[in-house]
């Protein structure tokens, strides 16, 4: 990751990120820090698929990582749950026989998780241009028992939302028929209803959560609140009710199709939206823009920080930011090209292996030894201290250096044929050692 602006009065935490695999570019969910260095990856398993969503969720009242692991369209898709020593404590499907969406993995306080599904079903398309026997992609939303696996709620778009609400004409995307609706994101409203965005109806929904009846829309054909000037949005990503009330969403703004390839023609832009619903009025609070424009015709979001500032990630323009509330520009960072992230975050977190910190070692002369020392996801490793002796149980200090990045070189002067590396913390305690090794020659 190239980081663009030097990151300064940025919120605590590290950066979040799922780059997928392109060319020779490993993919997998990946903590980095505000130098673009690795602080922990995790590359995927099997070739082809992919993560995305990857975030810092609270599980059991305690923090974790989770992510949709799969191929799209997948049988075998899955969301996974990680604790902080990076320990699988589940993985889970989709429920009633669907397959898992990557859209949207959100752990609610009662410990379930509410989940997306595209689901492809006949109808008569006439109305919209398409063919009588033709194809329509709905979405689905799903709130499933995280521990039993069991379906507690289930939402499908076309028996409350008609084809005539859609901007999209068949066929389009890469997906046969008409994907009418493409659900991007599910958020739950301060009373509990949720919140859901449609990207090809250019409306974010609310949905009453016991009967599944739309309560209202906001933005597209038909929307209930009367929309202010620079309300509008297009294409949308990621729709969040905020603590004091407004709505945010990531705008992808206008996108046309050249050659069957999708082409963002507006600046991406994220909004901040007042809703009076007394008067069913909204109104444009502000909005954050990049300073160089990005274009993104898909992917993107918006998350607001404790300290007021707002960390985005601007989908397939692959350049994530964060921005004080103001909008000044704080850090800027760029993912090399072909490698998408769906979204980007920022979180505190506390990484603490099971295993092992990592070494390895070479002779660089008779008496001096250079050693190589990392350890995959311990975010509290201050330095790095070498170990040297007669074997591999009797071993002595011989200096250490301040972690550097993922992997810290080190150069020692011995002649004892064993070396190890310890981690410890800013207090000096030891963390972790690595296995003890000879040193390559």
């Amino acid at each position: 990751m190239e980081v663009n602006t030097q990151a300064r009065d940025t919120a605590p935490g590290h950066i979040f990120v799922a780059p997928e695999r392109g060319g020779s570019i490993q993919g997998g969910p990946m903590i980095v820090d505000d130098r673009g260095q690795v602080v922990w990856f995790r590359p995927q398993q099997r070739d082809g698929t992919f993560a995305r969503d990857f975030k810092v969720q609270h599980y059991r009242d305690e923090p974790v990582l989770t992510w949709w692991e799969g191929f799209l369209g997948g049988p075998s898709n899955e969301y996974v749950i990680l604790d902080s020593s990076y320990q699988e404590i589940t993985r889970f499907r989709a429920g009633n026989g669907y397959r898992a969406d990557h859209h949207e993995f959100l752990i609610t306080p009662q410990d379930t998780a509410l989940i997306l599904i595209y689901d492809a079903v006949r109808r008569d398309l006439s109305s919209i241009g398409g063919l009588k026997g033709g194809v329509v992609w709905q979405g689905i939303v799903q709130e499933i028992d995280i521990e039993t696996g069991e379906v507690i709620f289930e939402w499908h778009s076309l028996e409350h939302v008609g084809l005539d609400e859609t901007y999209a004409k068949p066929p389009n995307d890469a997906l046969p028929g008409i994907d009418y609706f493409h659900i991007n994101s599910i958020d739950i409203d301060h009373d509990g209803n949720l919140l859901v965005s449609a990207r090809e109806t250019f409306t974010v929904y609310k949905i009453a959560r016991k009967s599944g009846e739309v309560i209202w829309r906001l933005g597209g054909k038909k929307s209930d609140f009367e929309m202010g000037p620079d309300t509008r949005f297009a294409y949308q990503h990621d729709a969040r009710r905020q603590r004091d009330g407004t709505i945010t969403i990531f705008d992808n703004g206008t996108t046309v199709f050249d050659n069957g390839l999708p082409r963002a023609v507006e600046e991406a832009r994220c909004i901040v939206l007042k809703l009076d619903e007394d008067e069913m009025v909204a109104t444009l609070v502000r909005q954050y823009t990049h300073p160089d424009k990005q274009f993104a015709h898909a992917g993107g979001n918006m998350q607001t920080l404790p300290n007021g500032n707002v960390f985005v990630g601007w989908g397939r323009a692959l350049v994530l930011s964060e921005l004080s509330s103001d909008g000044e520009l704080l850090f800027d960072a760029s993912l090399p090209p072909k490698n998408n992230t769906y979204r980007a975050f920022r979180f505190p977190w506390s990484g603490h292996p099971s295993d092992q910190p990592a070494a390895t070692a070479e002779h660089t002369s008779e008496d001096e030894v250079k050693v190589y020392a990392s350890w995959n996801g311990a975010t509290e490793v201050a330095t790095w201290e070498v170990i040297a002796g007669s074997s591999p149980d009797r071993t002595r200090p011989l200096g250490s250096v301040p972690r550097d990045g993922f992997e810290t070189a080190i150069t020692v002067h011995t002649a004892k044929p064993y070396v190890a590396v310890q981690a410890k913390n800013s207090s000096g305690r030891v963390l972790g050692t690595s296995k003890a090794l000879k040193p390559r020659s």
